[in-house]
């Protein structure tokens, strides 16, 4: 038994398919399968069910695979460490990003690490949340970024990068687009626009409407913010929109509104796991984030706002 066959089974494991591991393993699918067979021969155990429809692994094989995580977690830190000795902060960054924040942060991201980090090299991963955690759990993923706080968070160290306001994004002709500012009051009865399900800026949209007496509009749901932009700016309704989002205001017929204080808000974290030897990686990735001129806006955007009467 090598480390070689434990990751040839903890692909499968992952993609239910020999022809997609073996590609992620970059090897072909009859030198994976026979690797599998013998590991299988070696454990004395069958950890593959094989049928011409489907891959499917035994119970002993999802056990055995679920340790062999571990212990490939374990080896590649191994390799970090031993890198991170010559310089921590160079080498590879598996980076994970949810949808709703990496169209609006990495833009101004890469650019100051290509700068302030030339020697790190940042491996984009777009997931939702939960795939994110996953990823980070089974050592696919160095570090997260992600809304929080969120189910199962607490289990890996985390720093926070920037407190995000909301705003209530509006056809320009909506009731709502008259006011100059708001109070969360102001969308009591209101039908919002919303995410579809999986994504946690639709959770937290959703309990923000649920308290202020709002109501979603449930004969559509976007699978995206930059759909609920177009949606908004095209009449179907208001939504809300994390202020990184919201491009240029008034364009395109969207109007958009800030609320009086306490604004509602979401925090974005990066995430990793205790342990993990790409920690100053990631530290020096929070730092690079924090410096960022978008971040420094969204403070002041929170300092600076109104109070509400």
């Amino acid at each position: 038994m090598n480390l070689r066959d434990l990751r040839y089974l903890v692909a499968v494991a992952e993609h239910r398919h020999f022809g997609r591991a073996a590609d992620a393993c970059f090897v072909s699918q009859p030198t994976l399968s026979a690797q599998l067979k013998k590991l299988e021969a070696f454990l004395g155990a069958q950890l593959v069910e094989r049928s011409s429809k489907q891959v499917m692994l035994t119970p002993i094989g999802d056990e055995v695979a679920r340790r062999a995580r571990l212990i490939l977690n374990t080896a590649d830190d191994i390799v970090e460490v031993a890198r991170a000795a010559h310089d921590p902060l160079a080498g590879d960054l598996r980076l994970g990003v949810i949808p709703t924040v990496a169209p609006y942060l990495l833009p101004h991201l890469f650019p100051a690490l290509a700068q302030e980090l030339p020697q790190l090299r940042p491996l984009l991963h777009e997931e939702p949340t939960a795939r994110c955690l996953d990823k980070l759990r089974q050592g696919a993923l160095d570090a997260a970024i992600i809304a929080v706080p969120v189910e199962g968070g607490d289990a890996f160290p985390q720093l926070t990068l920037y407190d995000e306001p909301f705003l209530l994004a509006a056809p320009e002709d909506h009731p709502l687009a008259a006011h100059p500012r708001l109070s969360l009051d102001d969308l009591m009865d209101t039908r919002m626009l919303l995410l579809d399900e999986g994504h946690c800026l639709r959770d937290q949209a959703l309990s923000l409407c649920h308290a202020v007496g709002a109501v979603e509009a449930t004969e559509f749901r976007a699978t995206s913010l930059e759909t609920l932009r177009q949606m908004a700016a095209t009449g179907a309704g208001p939504t809300l929109l994390p202020e990184l989002a919201t491009g240029t205001v008034g364009e395109g017929g969207l109007a958009l509104r800030r609320f009086l204080d306490p604004q509602p808000r979401r925090r974005i974290a990066a995430l990793w796991r205790k342990g993990s030897a790409r920690e100053p990686a990631v530290r020096a990735l929070v730092r690079v984030v924090r410096a960022l001129d978008p971040v420094h806006r969204l403070a002041a955007s929170l300092e600076h706002a109104p109070a509400s009467a």
